[in-house]
């Protein structure tokens, strides 16, 4: 049937340019015009030339390029007379349960893009990409999801975020499956049936983050100073970016001279081996590996030791859990099962540079003194046999970036604030789903458009060691110190002894 270019007039609105695919279901193009106009697909009249768009196919409705589609439909929420019920949690449905807990919305699967979905609520959790996208200037149109791949993924996902944040109740993310479709084309790949191929929630995550580093502009904060400057040219370097100091020694020419470099990465990955039990020990393996490459001094291939340390933190810490490998035989992504805990508050200081760690030393002390002092204050009212009480006395927040460094993490301890996860035994196959930590410390498991508070235990509970929901990409955001006013100025006059003790 082909694609077409249409405007569309919507009262005294005209959208044009409007992208019509006759040979997608007529739900598409009313998805499109829901993002545009804010009127649901229920809602839409969609008319041309004395004919009316039916929702199940484009039978007897004429379509030509640059005509003009009459829409009539309405924005705001119909009118509906007020019912008074009590209604039990054991009677509420899932939507109920959602308004009635302010669950964020959820995302319905289209046809495993449960990948999609899990990613999108992720980084969802980040603030700072949150906001900055709400601020992004532009419309989709037909002409940037062709040509600059990078400017619809940007505006698409700004647009779903938008209208997440307007309901509780589930979304169909169609647009923004398209333009995910015609930017990386692999992702719409169907299985036989006809349906879509489950996809690698990871390299889903990898994309969306490079296609937003190439939009979204590095802030400059004024509060932080006048010597803070911009890491990079995007706000993904600033908040997402790693950066390694990385040396290569020649393992059969030890007179080689060492080779020193930076490498920025957006992920940490942590290896899994038969020894890894816990997070922070495949954290370390990933900072000593082997390498063949080409040795100037011996003029053939050789081994060589690759180690890395952290030299810069970003203000939120993606690790991922490397978990799948390529089967040759089977010719499938398959995937380690093995148990490997994860902390909810994490401490990477020893996988710093020594320069980086003097740096997150002042930071880290006025954590200790605050920890301290209300180790104190609890042991006092213990031994007086008086109940402390909580005070109205004003609370004051650290930024937890360098003033020079807008983003970065100055302490070395991060908050678990999200972890997406995988079911099944390939990442080509199975169920992905997202666990995300709400404002309130709470947690909510976002199964596609099924959420459901859970306890921070269960969220725990994902670290893998058999089919159950295992830990794939874990999020991590800054740990943020918060003190009573009348505390500040002895936290920031600490300073540590030759001992490394810290006295107030």
């Amino acid at each position: 049937m082909g694609t077409f270019t249409v405007h569309v007039k919507w009262g005294k609105e005209k959208f044009s340019d409007v992208e019509l695919n006759k040979d997608e279901s007529p739900m598409v193009f009313q998805a499109q015009l829901f993002a545009l106009s804010g009127v649901p697909p229920e809602r839409q009249k969609i008319m041309a030339k004395g004919k009316t768009l039916k929702a199940e196919s484009w039978d007897s409705f004429i379509v030509k390029n640059g005509m003009t589609l009459l829409m009539m439909g309405s924005a705001d929420a119909l009118p509906s007379a007020p019912v008074q019920q009590i209604k039990f949690v054991e009677d509420m449905s899932e939507s109920d349960m959602a308004k009635a807990y302010n669950f964020p919305a959820g995302l319905t699967n289209l046809g495993n893009t449960c990948y999609m979905n899990a990613t999108v609520q992720c980084l969802k959790a980040i603030p700072e990409i949150r906001d900055n996208l709400s601020k992004y200037v532009g419309q989709l149109s037909v002409g940037n999801i062709m040509s600059d791949p990078s400017e619809a993924i940007t505006i698409s996902l700004r647009d779903l975020y938008k209208m997440m944040d307007k309901t509780s109740d589930g979304i169909p993310p169609i647009v923004f499956l398209q333009v995910l479709h015609t930017a990386f084309p692999h992702f719409a790949e169907k299985t036989e049936q006809g349906v879509f191929q489950q996809q690698d929630a990871n390299e889903c995550w990898t994309q969306l983050i490079r296609m937003l580093q190439q939009k979204l502009p590095a802030q400059k904060s004024m509060t932080m100073g006048e010597g803070a400057q911009c890491v990079g040219s995007s706000l993904i370097d600033q908040y997402c970016g790693i950066d390694f100091e990385t040396t290569m020694q020649c393992d059969e020419a030890p007179e080689e001279p060492k080779t020193i470099s930076t490498e920025k990465q957006y992920q940490y990955s942590c290896f899994i081996s038969q020894d890894v039990k816990y997070m922070h020990t495949g954290l370390r393996l990933r900072l000593s590996e082997t390498i063949t490459k080409a040795s100037p001094t011996l003029g053939k291939d050789a081994s060589y030791t690759k180690t890395s340390l952290v030299s810069r933190l970003p203000g939120y810490m993606t690790i991922q859990f490397v978990r799948f490998y390529y089967k040759e035989k089977e010719k499938i992504n398959a995937k380690i099962l093995k148990d490997v805990k994860f902390p909810m508050s994490l401490d990477v200081f020893d996988l710093c540079t020594p320069a980086l760690q003097e740096r997150l030393k002042p930071m880290r002390n006025k954590f200790k003194a605050e920890e301290e002092r209300k180790l104190e204050k609890k042991m006092a009212a213990v031994q007086s046999g008086v109940k402390p009480m909580e005070t109205d006395a004003k609370k004051t927040t650290f930024p937890y970036s360098f003033e020079d460094d807008i983003g970065s993490n100055n302490s070395g301890y991060y908050e678990l604030s999200a972890v997406l996860t995988h079911r099944g035994r390939s990442s080509s196959s199975g169920h992905y789903v997202s666990w995300v930590r709400q404002p309130d410390d709470t947690w909510v498991m976002c199964d596609d458009d099924n959420m459901s508070a859970v306890h921070v235990d269960d969220v725990l509970k994902l670290s893998g060691g058999g089919d159950w929901h295992c830990a794939y990409v874990l999020l991590y955001s800054p740990k943020q110190l918060v003190v009573e006013e009348d505390t500040t100025v002895k936290i920031a006059e600490t300073v540590p002894d030759e001992a490394g003790e810290v006295k107030v």
